[in-house]
């Protein structure tokens, strides 16, 4: 397993507060690779029925190796049962579970399980600090190329999740994937959506911006996203979202010369990095050292944070508010020693 670089190493703490740029050190859990979704792009599903879901005896060794190579964030990304199956239920109890499991061994989960009903969002809510789901792109064009076979991929479906995490005062990210067949106006689009949700609700944390990668398990030849349309991705958000918003870049995604650039457009997060990216498998992380020398030269410092930011700590009930205040703490107590 890559070591996950302590977050006590003081060479990451700031020296200028307008010159940071944060990672989560994370590490992903994937409870099933199902998928009853077949976007065309997607490196990363398997059949229903062909992936046997990860036990909890399994998930909690994973999670001890994880938190003593001095992981923060366990990532909760799983493949999606059909709201209709007979193991929707079990499925949902199961992500609870390994939550609540997560928390135990002091960790901070924050879960990516696909569009969710109000209930199974509101049981996964409280047991996770933060949670997520991609809008993609909201243009409804797509359902007859990449997403054809992919019914929980309709815009109106995706919307209402970030709607419900606004009701239910959940701190959410979302974020657009660029390349799979949209335009420039269709970004407009979804970043208008997300501003308008969080003027409502607040709730929105960060937005990632996302190049399309091709990987070698996906159907669609689709090409990659160029660095200049990412940055142009990068500067359209940062000029729609609201400035409270962060923006974040996936940095095994972004070539090292067009870092500076999604800099310089208002990116000021790379989300987090963990041993392997379950999503875009073809494409490892960089160290997070590595990362911090590289921007060091261009004025950059790079900062451990955790999977909620501080303006949400007190959104949380008090069951988790526990969880998160001795980690952050500790990372204040790092900024203070610098």
């Amino acid at each position: 397993m890559s070591a996950i670089p302590d977050p006590t190493d003081r060479s990451m703490i700031p020296v200028a507060a307008d010159q940071v740029l944060t990672y989560s050190p994370a590490a992903t859990l994937v409870p099933t690779y199902e998928c009853f979704n077949r976007c065309s792009y997607c490196n990363f599903r398997v059949d229903p029925g062909h992936d046997r879901w990860v036990t909890v005896a399994a998930a909690a060794e994973q999670m001890r190796e994880w938190r003593s190579h001095g992981v923060i964030e366990l990532l909760l990304l799983s493949g999606e049962v059909h709201p209709h199956s007979s193991r929707r239920e079990a499925w949902v109890k199961h992500l609870v579970t390994l939550c609540e499991l997560a928390l135990e061994l002091g960790l901070l989960p924050h879960t990516n399980a696909g569009p969710l009903s109000y209930i199974e969002m509101q049981r996964l809510g409280a047991v996770n600090v933060s949670m997520g789901l991609m809008l993609e792109q909201l243009t409804p064009t797509l359902m007859q190329t990449v997403h054809r076979h992919a019914p929980s991929k309709r815009p109106e479906v995706r919307l209402q999740q970030l709607a419900w995490a606004g009701e239910l005062r959940i701190p959410f990210t979302t974020g657009l994937l660029l390349g799979i067949g949209e335009t420039e106006a269709d970004w407009v689009e979804t970043l208008g959506a997300i501003a308008h949700l969080h003027r409502q609700w607040g709730h929105i944390q960060e937005v990632i911006v996302q190049p399309h990668s091709p990987g070698q398990q996906q159907a669609w030849a689709g090409d990659p996203v160029s660095p200049e349309t990412l940055v142009r991705g990068v500067a359209i958000a940062r000029d729609i979202l609201p400035p409270d918003i962060t923006l974040q870049i996936p940095p095994n995604l972004v070539e090292d010369a067009a870092l500076q650039a999604c800099l310089d457009a208002g990116a000021r997060d790379l989300g987090g990095i963990s041993p392997k990216d379950e999503v875009n498998p073809d494409y490892p992380h960089p160290h997070p050292g590595a990362i911090a020398d590289h921007i060091k030269p261009l004025g950059w410092h790079l900062r451990p944070r955790l999977p909620l930011y501080p303006q949400y700590d007190d959104w949380l009930p008090a069951s988790l508010q526990r969880h998160v205040q001795p980690w952050r703490q500790h990372l204040q107590n790092l900024t203070a020693c610098r």
